[in-house]
C-alpha cells in the first residue's frame, strides 16, 4: 500500500464513509464502510473508527468530501482541527468522475466509495477553512435573502386581503405592521453587512472596486462572496460558471435539435441575486454590457436568454476583479493606444443620442 483514503458521503443527519487504500499497482482496496450521524457527538468515535483502520501509521491518509450545502462543514473542519488532510470537491466534479468509472447505480455508500477512489486516484488539493468572517458574511447574507422571501409573501397576502369581498380590518392591520417590521429589519441587516464588511479593510475594498458596475450593490458582491467564501474552492471561471448552474446543457442527438438551456444545478442564492443587477447594468448604459446584451439579443432575439447571458458575464467580471483586485473600469476593452478618450466620449453620445428601445443590435 501506498496511501490510505476515506470517501465520505454527506447528508443532513449522517455520513456514509469508505476507508480504503490503494497499491503501487493502482489497485483499490476497500478495508471498511460505516455509517455515522451527522452530529458533534459522533465525531470522535468517526476519529477513532479511522485510527483503528490505519494499521501503518507512516503512510498518508487523505479525506475526500462534497462540498454539499453546511452539511458537510461540521465533519471538515473537525478533521482538519485533528491533522488530517481534507479534500472539498465540487458535486459536478466528483458527478464526471463517477461517471468516467462507469457507475450506473447510486446511493450514499456507492457515492463513499467512489469519493474514497477519487482521492486515492487523483491528487486533489488540500482545503484550507474559510475564515470566521465569511461564514459569519454568509449567515448575514442568507438572513436577509429570509426576510426578504417573507417581506414578499406578506406583500401578496395584504394584497389578496385588501381585494378579498369582506376583508378584515384586524387581520389587514397586523399583516401590515409586519411588514412594516421586517423593512426595519431589512435596513438593519443592510447596516449589519456594510460594517461586518469594513472589518476587513481588504475585502470591503474589493467589493468598492467591484461596486463601479453601475446596478451592482453592496448585497450582490456580499451575497456572491458569501456563497463561494472569496472564491476559495475555483481555479478558474469555468468552475465557478458550472458551481453557479450557468453551464450551458445542449439536447441534440442527430438530426434533432432540442432547446439549449443553463443546467440550474448549482448555487440557486447567486443566480437569484444576480437577477436584478442583469437588468440593472443594462438600462445604465453601461458599455460593456449593454453591447454585450445586444449583440447576443440579436442572435436569436430572445431577450430574457440575453439577461441569463448578462448574469454570467456579471459573475466573471465579479471574480475576475476580485482575483485581480481591480477597480471596475467600463472602457477597459476600448483601451488601445490613443483611442480611449475617443471611444469613451463616442460611447457617451451614442447613449445620449440613442434610446434603449430603439438600439439596434450590434457586434462588440
Amino acid at each position: 500500500m501506498i496511501k490510505y483514503t476515506i470517501g465520505i458521503d454527506v447528508a443532513s443527519k449522517d455520513v456514509k464513509a469508505c476507508f480504503g487504500s490503494i497499491d503501487i499497482h493502482q489497485k483499490f482496496k476497500i478495508h471498511s464502510t460505516r455509517t455515522f450521524a451527522n452530529s458533534t457527538s459522533a465525531l470522535p468515535k468517526f476519529v477513532d473508527w479511522i485510527a483503528k483502520l490505519q494499521k501503518l501509521k507512516d503512510l498518508p491518509l487523505r479525506v475526500c468530501m462534497e462540498a454539499t450545502g453546511v452539511y458537510h462543514e461540521r465533519y471538515a473542519m473537525h478533521l482538519q482541527q485533528e491533522g488530517f488532510e481534507v479534500s472539498i470537491v465540487l458535486p459536478n466534479r466528483s458527478k464526471k468522475y463517477f461517471a468516467a468509472l462507469g457507475m450506473k447505480s447510486k446511493n450514499d455508500k456507492i457515492d463513499a466509495i467512489g469519493l474514497a477512489k477519487m482521492a486515492a486516484q487523483q491528487d486533489l488539493m488540500i482545503w484550507t477553512p474559510a475564515s470566521k468572517f465569511f461564514y459569519t458574511l454568509r449567515k448575514l447574507t442568507r438572513q436577509r435573502q429570509s426576510i426578504q422571501e417573507y417581506k414578499t409573501t406578506l406583500k401578496g397576502k395584504i394584497h389578496a386581503e385588501k381585494a378579498s369581498a369582506h376583508p378584515e380590518e384586524i387581520v389587514l392591520n397586523q399583516l401590515i405592521q409586519h411588514e412594516e417590521m421586517l423593512k426595519k429589519q431589512l435596513k438593519n441587516i443592510d447596516v449589519q453587512i456594510e460594517q461586518h464588511l469594513k472589518k476587513d479593510p481588504q475585502v470591503y475594498q474589493k467589493v468598492k472596486n467591484i461596486e463601479k458596475i453601475k446596478g451592482v450593490s453592496t448585497v450582490t458582491v456580499s451575497v456572491i462572496i458569501a456563497e463561494t467564501f472569496g472564491f476559495e474552492l475555483f481555479k478558474n471561471a469555468k468552475q465557478l460558471i458550472s458551481y453557479a448552474g450557468y453551464d450551458v446543457v445542449e439536447n441534440q442527438s442527430g438530426k434533432r435539435s432540442g432547446k439549449t438551456r443553463i443546467s440550474k444545478k448549482g448555487n440557486p442564492r447567486i443566480r437569484r441575486v444576480l437577477h436584478l443587477p442583469a437588468f440593472s447594468v443594462v438600462r445604465f448604459d453601461n458599455h460593456q454590457f449593454k453591447t454585450f446584451f445586444y449583440r447576443i439579443l440579436g442572435q436569436h432575439h430572445i431577450k430574457m436568454k440575453a439577461y441569463v447571458a448578462v448574469q454570467k458575464k456579471l459573475l466573471t467580471t465579479i471574480f475576475a476583479l476580485w482575483k485581480k483586485n481591480e477597480a471596475y473600469d467600463e472602457y477597459y476593452n476600448l483601451i488601445t493606444n490613443d483611442n480611449y478618450k475617443n471611444s469613451k466620449k463616442q460611447s457617451l453620445d451614442m447613449n445620449i443620442e440613442t434610446s434603449p428601445d430603439k438600439l439596434q443590435p450590434q457586434c462588440a
